[in-house]
């Protein structure tokens, strides 16, 4: 049953992660009043990569083409420690939620030695921001995780999937929210990012892949659809601890759903609200880091 749990959670994330960002970009189409690009316009966008040439700059290293293997590895890697349907993972252990979150931060590093590789100032600072972007929200991201195995007397990602209540509302409230707001970061959504936005300056995610081409290229925006359900997948776990109780097809159904919801959250949010200012960021993510220790309070003294 362990093994049919990692091969579910992968197959499924494969097959779906990249319909995401289509129900998110119709919702936002919806909101504009425009009909938007096809739910599965991410698919057709990744088979044509798929079919052209890699270009590489001559300043680039073995680095910068190895990294779109390595970040989608790492990704694929972390999708094998989620438990399913009050199961764990057969590669899951104590403490592996810490694992996970440094899988998903080698990913970025070699993403960000890449943008580097290239010697170009807008990727490197696109770099810049995204490293300072992560030294804010990975103290939350393990605080978050750490709220909800605690919580459910365990300290593993299967905790997180085994709880069938509520054991504390206020604590359960505020490590949804951070969550989501984890999900945002560091899926360069707005308010912290703009994925659409054309101009250099302004990018984070987008920059550090601009030179990146091809097959290359696809790598890169599978592993970020993938990242997408990843996180989308620990919202719903957190948001939702009665998942749980779900037999185990039923699970992966209710998963589904409840990922798709966070896609349409995520349009909603991002049709509803302007990005931050730059400089405005780090204070935002500072009060989601105390959002989370805020979390922890009501959970040590409920």
């Amino acid at each position: 049953m362990k093994l049919m749990v990692i091969f579910c959670n992968v197959a499924l994330a494969m097959l779906a992660a990249p319909l995401m960002w289509g129900i998110t970009y119709r919702v936002k189409a919806w909101f504009a009043g425009r009909s938007g690009p096809p739910l599965l316009q991410l698919y057709y966008d990744i088979i044509k990569l798929l079919k052209r040439g890699c270009v590489y700059s001559r300043t680039t290293t073995v680095i910068f083409k190895i990294a779109p293997a390595v970040c989608l590895g790492c990704v694929i890697t972390a999708l094998t420690l989620m438990p399913g349907g009050g199961e764990a993972s057969w590669l899951g252990f104590k403490g592996d939620f810490i694992l996970l979150i440094y899988l998903l931060a080698l990913g970025r590093f070699f993403m960000v030695m890449a943008a580097l590789d290239t010697g170009s100032p807008f990727e490197g600072m696109g770099a810049g921001r995204e490293v300072q972007f992560a030294a804010f929200i990975e103290p939350s991201f393990i605080v978050v995780m750490a709220v909800s195995a605690i919580s459910n007397g365990g300290t593993s990602l299967a905790a997180i999937s085994a709880n069938t209540a509520y054991n504390n509302y206020a604590s359960t409230i505020l490590a949804a929210g951070t969550m989501v707001m984890i999900y945002l970061v560091e899926n360069a959504r707005i308010p912290f990012d703009d994925p659409d936005t054309h101009l250099e300056l302004t990018m984070i995610h987008e920059v550090m892949i601009l030179d990146h081409s091809g097959p290359d290229l696809a790598l890169m925006e599978y592993a970020a659809s993938l990242k997408v359900w990843l996180l989308g997948m620990l919202v719903v776990l957190i948001a939702c601890p009665w998942i749980g109780l779900l037999p185990f097809w039923f699970y992966w159904v209710a998963l589904l759903a409840g990922v798709s919801i966070v896609a349409v959250i995520t349009g909603i949010i991002e049709s509803a609200m302007a990005r931050f200012a730059l400089l405005d960021v780090p204070q935002v993510l500072l009060g989601i880091y105390g959002m989370a220790l805020l979390s922890l309070i009501f959970l040590l003294y409920r």
